[in-house]
């Protein structure tokens, strides 16, 4: 029988390869409310069926009265994420990146349900696109260690093919987004693909930097067969 605790229900129907503090998620998903979010760049004009574990995932957590936000990467796609690719990404324009994120709002409606705050969809644009270079450096870029940057498996697979200075900035603007969303959303646990957790520690360890607070990271299962 499936308990009706979140990360239980996640656990036991597979989703879930890694997560950190385990048991202290699941006692705090069990005893209030939770708000996390999941990240979409939307470099294409559709969600694919690779994104399918990720809404799945936040549409068991609604149904149990949790709060999921939906944040499409309107800033971060114009960035492009390095996490699993061998080449960079196309540059892409604001226009396209704006039109395939209305794509997503469609599609995803489908499964979540936006009404009376049940979820929230945003888009990291309304604040990244804002950010000051040489203030984001002094009060966020202080808190990165290279050395441990270059760690990060997303990183260290494609130093030997060549990385833009562009892609390497991508952590820290992943890192900013769960700050941002931790502070002003009360969004305490980012989840994600599982080549994503280099970039979803990054920003745990943001917020445990600049709020001393905690906050959680927890990565699924990728789908790489037919």
């Amino acid at each position: 029988m499936i308990d009706k605790n979140l990360y239980d229900i996640l656990k036991q129907r597979g989703f879930i390869e890694q997560a950190t503090d385990e048991n202290s998620f699941r006692k705090m998903a069990e005893k209030q409310k939770i708000t996390f979010y999941i990240g979409f760049d939307p470099t294409a004009s559709s969600l694919h069926i690779g994104h399918l574990v990720s809404l799945m995932a936040m549409a068991w957590a609604q149904k149990l009265g949790h709060q999921p936000i939906f944040l499409a990467g309107g800033g971060t796609g114009l960035v492009g994420d390095p996490s699993g690719k061998d080449k960079a990404r196309p540059i892409m324009s604001h226009e396209q990146i704006n039109k395939n994120a209305q794509s997503f709002k469609k599609q995803v409606s489908k499964i979540i349900d936006f009404n009376k705050d049940r979820a929230l969809l945003l888009n990291n644009a309304d604040w990244l696109t804002k950010l000051n270079y040489i203030e984001f450096l002094r009060d966020f870029g202080v808190h990165f260690s290279v050395n441990r940057m270059l760690t990060h498996e997303a990183i260290k697979s494609r130093l030997a093919k060549g990385m833009s200075f562009l892609e390497f900035n991508y952590q820290l603007l992943q890192a900013y987004d769960f700050w941002f969303q931790f502070k002003h959303y009360n969004c305490v646990a980012q989840m994600g693909g599982s080549d994503q957790l280099g970039n979803i520690l990054a920003g745990v360890e943001l917020i445990r930097k600049l709020e001393k607070k905690h906050a959680y990271a927890v990565v699924f299962h990728l789908l790489k067969t037919a």
